[in-house]
């Protein structure tokens, strides 16, 4: 996995595919990095299984984003802020969160990802992305 973790793009957002909040939360990065930094991946695809289980992250339970850049894993808070830290203006200044101790962003965090299905509900299928937004999304490993 490690040769192929060099081949994939830099910046890969892991996301449950079935839930309405991440799906949101993937159209809505989806519209504000014009530039294309992020690329995404369902953790319910191959690649996403791959990457989870490469991280030692458990995908029976998956309650958080996770961004993947290189080597590095960044989950709850950490890998919003650095999703954030990319997006345009003014989005990209949600990093002013940084200076909240990741600890107390995290009670907040898992306080809404544990009742992200009660609150914004549930699909029984993986999104379906637009032909746009599907440009973006990888599910397998290259190569």
């Amino acid at each position: 996995m490690d040769k192929s973790l060099a081949a994939l793009p830099e910046n890969i957002v892991i996301f449950d595919g079935v839930c309405n909040l991440c799906e949101f939360s993937v159209n809505f990065i989806f519209e504000h990095d014009t530039a294309g930094h992020f690329s995404f991946t369902p953790a319910q695809s191959p690649l996403g299984a791959s990457l989870l289980k490469h991280f030692g992250i458990n995908s029976s339970r998956l309650d958080t984003v996770v961004l993947v850049r290189g080597e590095r894993a960044f989950t709850r808070s950490a890998a919003a802020i650095e999703i954030a830290s990319r997006l345009d203006m003014p989005w990209n200044l949600l990093t002013v969160f940084q200076a909240v101790p990741e600890p107390l962003r995290d009670v907040m965090y898992d306080l809404i990802a544990q009742n992200r299905y009660q609150l914004f509900g549930k699909k029984d299928e993986c999104m379906l992305p637009s032909d746009e937004l599907r440009r973006r999304f990888i599910e397998q490993l290259p190569g």
